[in-house]
């Protein structure tokens, strides 16, 4: 028999604070990551999508969606610290987007922990807060975001799958 490896996150106890996770690789976003966003979100807004209104508009292109460049910055944290070992995210808050992200920019993020505590109500579970910071290929803060989860301690989350059969 084989011994099997699965890709997961860390748990509440593997995470440390004040340590920049860096997110590799980077996503270079396309004109059709933007357009299907777009529309699939029911964003009407032409400067997501009218090339030729937009090159009229202070930025003179359109602009990537923020609420991509927010769902981006975050998935890109995933498979690093989150994956399998997350309850449930808990909230976002300090939503900024200091700069524009183009099309053809690549989107590279850092996550640090900021704050980690054990929950009170929730034996073997814990709270952490990240901020997120998205950048683009030259370094320009396009995105930051405070994330809070609800995060797995190894043991409670072995103990949980054991009596689950999951």
């Amino acid at each position: 028999m084989r011994r099997v490896i699965e890709q997961r996150g860390l748990y509440f106890e593997e995470l440390d604070q004040d340590v920049v996770y860096a997110h590799r690789p980077g996503r270079t976003v396309t004109d059709a990551d933007n357009v299907l966003f777009t529309t699939m979100t029911m964003n009407t807004q032409a400067l997501h999508l009218d090339a030729a209104w937009s090159a009229e508009q202070p930025f003179g292109q359109r602009l990537v969606n923020s609420m991509f460049t927010l769902a981006t910055v975050v998935g890109q944290s995933v498979t690093q610290l989150t994956q399998g070992t997350i309850i449930a995210q808990l909230g976002l808050t300090d939503v900024t987007f200091p700069n524009p992200l183009y099309l053809g920019d690549t989107l590279y993020t850092e996550t640090v922990v900021t704050e980690k505590r054990p929950s009170a109500s929730r034996p073997g579970q814990g709270v952490v807060t990240m901020q997120h910071t998205g950048r683009n290929q030259d370094g320009q803060v396009v995105a930051l975001a405070t994330r809070t989860c609800l995060m797995w301690t190894a043991a409670a989350h072995r103990a949980a799958t054991e009596s689950t059969g999951r």
